[in-house]
């Protein structure tokens, strides 16, 4: 077929023979990729790979972004049709390998891990088949769609040296080889690169400023912010650098986002409009004492990110953290609909999307001060990968 190349020349002939490779792996972290994950590289940046053609996974998963959408006018992602607009806010790929399959964990009597913010795919390989052929997304009608793309694609004779001989001739094989692809090059150091400030800070090599240790000091504090309750900060018990995520499920209260243009769009993708409300986790695992509840992301790059939340209802760290401190605080406002804006200039909050199930424990009224609410936002800013130590 089209694609296959002799094996005899070797893995390192062909790589001499396709200086075009190489020329990928400018992203830090990338200089040393197995093969494997240098096809999915390949993969991850071909926006040939959308019908039509246009988006990639890079297009709502952006390197210069942290791995996320790099529009931040917008509270959820662009599909490749126009018309078309996500439900949610993209959360990023980094340090998304380190999370466990989806499992319900029977000591803390939790659902934990998955891929997607409702765990709907328990690996990051069921992860990669998943926006191909979602309609808002990539938009392909089917798995055929897509192998045809990658066999007239220019890098297609990989596929013989990492799998085998005829690797992408028979569909659904083909398709998991190209999840599978994805997934290592989203395994390899370039979304874990685990080398901001307060990675070096934990080693010894650099100093918090004053604010920043203050900021440290709340994150921690079971009396203050006990952020870290959810967002673990020191290094786990086999020596991996902080995830700043325990990978469960909970519900912050997020109010409805009226800015979200998924209640536009036909009734075919969204039947209930503007009424519609996400369940998250409680729609996948079909119990109601999980709804509104959404995977804990990691707070790595956070500051790189925005919008927050599943819906981007936030547009600032600060506005989150205040929210965190104050949900409980303020007054309920008069209409579920109402923007960040205008919460902010009303005083108050919106009620919750999904009133059930809401976290009142661990924030709401975490009873902060201007100033510990800026320093924490400040110690959050250390959190952004390619810290460069003077």
């Amino acid at each position: 077929m089209k694609y296959r190349r002799t094996l005899a020349a070797g893995i390192f002939g062909l790589i001499a023979s396709h200086p075009a490779l190489s020329d990928d792996l400018a992203l830090p972290g990338g200089k040393r990729l197995s093969l494997k994950a240098q096809l999915g590289q390949k993969l991850f940046f071909d926006a040939n790979l959308s019908t039509p053609p246009g988006q990639s996974c890079s297009s709502c998963h952006d390197p210069n972004s942290a791995f996320t959408d790099p529009n931040k006018n917008q509270p959820t992602s662009n599909g490749v049709l126009a018309t078309l607009k996500g439900n949610r806010n993209a959360p990023t790929v980094t340090y998304a390998a380190y999370t466990p399959p989806f499992h319900y964990d029977t000591t803390l009597r939790l659902f934990v891990g998955g891929q997607f913010l409702d765990g709907r795919a328990s690996t990051l390989k069921d992860q990669a088949k998943g926006p191909f052929l979602n309609p808002v997304e990539m938009a392909n009608p089917d798995k055929q769609t897509v192998v045809t793309k990658v066999r007239e694609a220019e890098y297609a004779w990989m596929f013989d040296e990492v799998f085998g001989p005829g690797s992408l001739d028979h569909t659904r094989k083909a398709y998991d080889r190209i999840a599978a692809a994805i997934a290592a090059f989203e395994r390899s150091p370039v979304f874990a690169r685990f080398d901001s400030k307060y990675d070096y800070y934990l080693k010894g090599k650099v100093r918090l400023t004053p604010q920043e240790m203050r900021g440290l000091v709340v994150f921690e504090s079971e009396k203050k912010g006990h952020c870290a309750a959810c967002h673990p900060s020191r290094p786990s018990a086999n020596g991996t650098p902080p995830l700043f995520t325990d990978h469960t499920y909970d519900n912050l209260g997020v109010p409805k986002n009226p800015d979200n243009p998924f209640y536009a769009l036909p009734s075919k993708l969204n039947p209930d409009g503007p009424a519609f409300v996400d369940q998250g986790l409680g729609k996948q695992v079909g119990k109601f004492w999980e709804n509104g509840k959404l995977k804990v992301p990691t707070l790595r790059n956070i500051a790189l990110t925005a919008p927050y939340m599943h819906n981007g209802y936030f547009s600032t760290l600060r506005s989150v953290v205040d929210f965190y401190n104050t949900r409980d605080v303020r007054p309920t406002c008069w209409n579920e609909l109402v923007t960040e804006a205008e919460a902010e200039r009303l005083g108050c909050w919106p009620a919750p999307e999904v009133s059930q199930n809401v976290n009142r424990d661990e924030l709401g009224d975490l009873g902060l001060s201007d100033r510990e609410v800026d320093d924490l936002v400040a110690f959050l800013k250390t959190l952004t990968d390619g810290y460069q130590p003077e």
